[in-house]
This record gives C-alpha cells, sequence and structure tokens, in this order.
C-alpha cells in the first residue's frame, strides 16, 4: 500500500474523496452546458434521430427486410411527431436531456477520478495488475451505450410508439416519455456492458470463482433473459439481439475470473 494512504487521516480521506467529487461533478457540469448551448446537435442529430425512416440502423433493417423478402424488419418507416403537454415541458427536458448527456460523455472522467481516490489504497502488485481499468472500463460503458443507442433504442421505439390496442386509439407520444425510454435504454445497456468489471472486482474479492461461474452459467443465462427483457420491447428479435451480447460478457467473465484466481494462487505459493 502506499506511504501517502497508510499516512492520511480519516478526516484526510473525506477531504480527497471530495475534491475527487468535485472534480467529477464540475466534468458533468461543463459537458452539460456544451450539450445545452448545442441543443440543435443533441437533440436533432443524436436524441431524436432513432425514429426517423433516415436513422442507420433503420437504414439497414430495411434493406435487410426488403432482401430477404421480410417487410416487418423495415422499421420506423413513418416518422411521428412528439408532443408536449405542459408549459414549461421542453425546458425541463432540455435540462434534463443535457446533464444525463454530460453523466454519458463524462464517464471516463469520472471513473478515472474515483480510480485515483481507490488506487492509493491498492497494494503496488495489485496496482500493478489493474492499469488500463479505467479504459477497459470506459470502453465497455461505451460499448454498451453505442449498442443501446443503435440497436436497443431503435426497436423500443418502433414497437412502443407503433403499438395499438384499437383502431380507436391514436398514438400522441409525450417528449418526456420519448427521451425517458432513450435514455433508460441506452444508460441500462452502458451499465450492463460492465459485466465482466464487475465479475473482475468480486473475483479479486474472492466472492466468485470460474467453477462457481460454470456451476451456475444456465441459472445466469435465465437472469440475463430476464434482464434482456426488462430493457428491450417485448418481441424475440429484440430479445436474440440483447442476450447474445450479454452470454458473450458472461463467457468473457468467466475467463477473467479464471486469470485472477491462477494469479491469486501463484502469489500465495512464492510466499
Amino acid at each position: 500500500m502506499s506511504s501517502e494512504g497508510n499516512n492520511m487521516s480519516f478526516l484526510e480521506h473525506l477531504e480527497e474523496l471530495r475534491w475527487h467529487l468535485i472534480r467529477a461533478f464540475s466534468a458533468v457540469i461543463i459537458i452539460a452546458i456544451a450539450a445545452f448551448i448545442f441543443h440543435e446537435i443533441v437533440f436533432d442529430k443524436i436524441i431524436l434521430a432513432p425514429k426517423n425512416p433516415d436513422f442507420y440502423t433503420n437504414k439497414l433493417l430495411c434493406l435487410l427486410g426488403q432482401r430477404v423478402d421480410i417487410p416487418k424488419l423495415c422499421i420506423n418507416s413513418e416518422p411521428f411527431q412528439l408532443i408536449s403537454i405542459k408549459m414549461a415541458g421542453q425546458f425541463t427536458m432540455h435540462i434534463t436531456t443535457s446533464i444525463f448527456a454530460g453523466i454519458i460523455i463524462g464517464f471516463p472522467y469520472i471513473f478515472w477520478e474515483f480510480w485515483r481516490f481507490i488506487k492509493p489504497a491498492l497494494h503496488e502488485n495489485e496496482a500493478k495488475h489493474t492499469r488500463g481499468a479505467v479504459s477497459i472500463s470506459s470502453l465497455l460503458f461505451l460499448t454498451g451505450v453505442l449498442f443501446g443507442y443503435f440497436i436497443i433504442a431503435p426497436l423500443s421505439i418502433h414497437f412502443l410508439g407503433s403499438y395499438n390496442v384499437s383502431d380507436q386509439v391514436v398514438n400522441q407520444i409525450n417528449l418526456k416519455s420519448y427521451i425517458g425510454t432513450v435514455i433508460s435504454v441506452t444508460l441500462a445497456a452502458g451499465v450492463t456492458f460492465e459485466l465482466p468489471v464487475l465479475i473482475y472486482f468480486l473475483s479479486k474479492a474472492g466472492l466468485v470463482t470460474p467453477e462457481f461461474l460454470k456451476k451456475y452459467r444456465r441459472h445466469s443465462i435465465i437472469v440475463i433473459l430476464i434482464l434482456a427483457a426488462t430493457i428491450t420491447p417485448p418481441d424475440i428479435f429484440s430479445l436474440i439481439l440483447v442476450t447474445f451480447p450479454l452470454i458473450i460478457l458472461y463467457e468473457a467473465g468467466i475467463i477473467i475470473s479464471k486469470k485472477i484466481v491462477n494469479r491469486e494462487h501463484k502469489l500465495r505459493t512464492k510466499l
């Protein structure tokens, strides 16, 4: 453990944590302000794009549907208008969306600040083997966000936006409901893709082993299916698209856990 970490008192640790939190919070606010200013890009080019026919995923699926003669793959072919039913509705969503943009874009820096706080408490050998933790965690999170945005969001918008219980009922989608759906599925995917990182820390703490993960592999598939069903529209196509990468991440977690257990065993043997 570093001498600096050992010599600090409890109050000094709290003071150090406070400054890390302030810097992380400041980064989110700065990015949020930028997102607020460039709202045309954030809303027209990003947030509202998945509901339009010319969105990348929609065009690719529609092209695939034409080639394999499955018209239902042509999703979001008819763009719908969003409504705002409150006086301050659009202004409130402008602020809320900007804050979430700050959190998503600023995630690598936020994680880096927390990592800077935790790292001094690690032994030299632990710090050595956890190099690249920030980069890997950020990459997994951003990959999950992109997966949620380009895959889950368009499918959710198509299913929920076009679902109809009766011809007498017309869908008039509220702006808050639409943005809430896009942000929630995107963030959920980003957090879910951190599964290998979670398994890493659980393995380091001795709470899980590769044998445990293999033993409960079938149970994990059920949990993954439930999780996938929670963040996707209730159709088989969407469920498979989300379940498949999560199973791959779980299998990657088994490999990671095995490496950690073997490394810990070698260290104990040397001692």
